[in-house]
């Protein structure tokens, strides 16, 4: 028995057409959870399509709606950001290192020095926020979500206080 591709459901061409229908689903999910959990809507579609394109290529069409599937994982995806960034807002003060550092301000910090030691990315992301641009903006500019902007900082006032510490006062 011979088959050809066109015997095959399984073309790019109906995947295609797949994500294009669940495509305004998706976003309007995002906007009502975005809104009424106070997470960032774009954060939210950003992170459905990796879980709906993850699960592509898994899709079995012989269980259901392969739509309705996609939308399922979409959400639970969206449900999963927004545990996770609730988790991280209620974190106490002592995990969030929030204390003052142990040194005096009025000195001088030389920002170039400290520049060079961090990745390119970060130096972005730096330079922006002294410029007084917001994590969303600063994610903008530098093509990446807030919540990737948020880790940098993190690694930034790392490498502060790693940098502060070994510098003689």
């Amino acid at each position: 028995m011979n088959y050809s591709l066109s015997d095959l459901d399984c073309s790019p061409l109906n995947d295609i057409e797949l994500l294009v229908s669940i495509r305004e689903r998706v976003e309007r999910m995002a906007r009502y959870f975005g809104r009424t959990c106070s997470v960032d809507s774009d954060d939210l579609v950003q992170d459905a399509w990796v879980a709906v394109l993850e699960m592509l290529p898994r899709l079995d069409e012989s269980i259901g709606a392969p739509d309705q599937h996609l939308l399922k994982r979409a959400r639970w995806r969206m449900l999963d950001t927004i545990r996770s960034n609730s988790r991280r807002r209620h974190l106490s003060f002592d995990d969030l290192e929030l204390e003052a550092p142990a040194h005096d301000l009025n000195g001088s910090i030389d920002v170039a020095e400290l520049m060079r030691t961090l990745p390119i990315i970060q130096q972005r992301i730096l330079r922006g926020l002294m410029e007084g641009y917001t994590w969303r903006e600063v994610g903008a500019l530098v093509g990446c979500s807030s919540a990737n902007v948020a880790y940098h900082v993190r690694k930034i006032r790392e490498a502060y206080y790693a940098h502060f510490q070994e510098r003689p006062t």
